[in-house]
């Protein structure tokens, strides 16, 4: 979820949304504009880009009204303004308009920086809305979102419901709410797979999970499912690789309670047991010969081969076949 300064007031004079998660860009503007219109329902509300902001249109925009009405005026890319623009917005900044709400979406990263200093150097409220690109950041974003309709969902569904929608924050957003529409108590695992069979059989992850297990053939069914279904190719090898690794990491740590080798490992303790069950058949040749397997359709998918299917079948053949190993000594 979107995090937030201390100036928790969303009808600060000025609110920087910062990050490139356009759900979260969006919804710090939607929660500026809700917070306005409650406040007056006849607020009028300019969403801009900067070609449409030109040197004199925020003076423009925020001069006073003859009716005094409240306003919430939205630059978008802001750190795509022209520098005469910058100068306007930062002339703002040391003396906004009453009943004017400014909310600039920057992106972050070098490109603009000077009016994202001026703006914090101003007292502007700050909402974060980075990208979330890390799986771990998904599951959290994921137990936010049923957290924030007041129910419970346990962290299987929501890993469960993770590896049937993807990375697509919007989808996973949209998958929340129709869940807690529909289904009554806590969402666990079996609610998410009535939901979402289709998509989970095509997941990435999937088709992680029963290499890693070593089960060749519902793995190939599951990566001819995902291909089918349009799963990009270099998902998969991530997924493939992200399992690989999971098992060598839990398989060189030292024995321990799932919670202490979730810390010392950086997964939730419920993949730990999880990864234990899928381990059991490796050995530490079988990683690296699983590694170099992932490293090869990597390449393959990446432009490195002709034919990326087959890269990944081939990937998924041994990676299988290293989670036997240990019983082919």
């Amino acid at each position: 979820m979107a995090r937030k300064t201390a100036n928790d007031d969303p009808l600060a004079p000025v609110t920087l949304a910062v990050g490139q998660e356009d759900l979260l860009l969006d919804r710090a503007v939607q929660e500026v504009v809700a917070a306005a219109r409650a406040a007056d329902a006849d607020t009028d509300v300019r969403d801009l880009t900067p070609d449409q902001l030109q040197p004199g249109t925020l003076a423009e925009l925020t001069s006073p009204s003859l009716f005094a009405e409240r306003k919430v005026v939205v630059v978008r890319n802001a750190q795509d303004l022209s520098a005469d623009t910058v100068k306007d917005v930062k002339a703002y900044l040391g003396s906004p308009a009453e009943e004017i709400t400014l909310v600039l979406l920057h992106a972050g990263g070098a490109k603009g920086k000077g009016l994202l200093d001026a703006a914090r150097k101003a007292g502007a409220r700050e909402v974060a809305c980075p990208k979330m690109t890390k799986p771990a950041d998904r599951l959290a974003f994921v137990r936010g979102e049923f957290r924030s309709f007041g129910r419970s969902a346990t962290p299987e569904a929501c890993q469960a419901l993770c590896d049937a929608i993807g990375s697509d924050l919007r989808e996973l957003a949209s998958a929340v709410s129709q869940l807690v529409a529909d289904v009554e108590g806590t969402i666990d695992e079996a609610v998410v797979g009535r939901y979402y069979t289709g998509r989970a059989e095509a997941s990435s992850f999937t088709v992680a999970d029963r290499a890693v297990e070593g089960r060749t053939a519902e793995a190939l069914e599951a990566l001819r499912w995902s291909l089918a279904t349009g799963v990009a190719p270099v998902m998969i090898t991530s997924a493939l690789a992200q399992g690989v690794r999971a098992i060598g990491k839990l398989s060189s740590a030292r024995g321990g309670r799932p919670a202490d080798l979730a810390r010392e490992l950086g997964m939730p303790p419920w993949k730990i047991d999880r990864v234990r069950q899928q381990m059991r058949g490796w050995t530490p040749d079988g990683v690296a010969v699983a590694m170099r397997a992932v490293a090869e359709a990597d390449a393959g998918v990446k432009g490195g081969g002709d034919d990326p299917e087959y890269a990944l079948e081939k990937a998924v053949v041994v990676i299988a076949r290293a989670a036997r190993s240990r019983g082919r000594g």
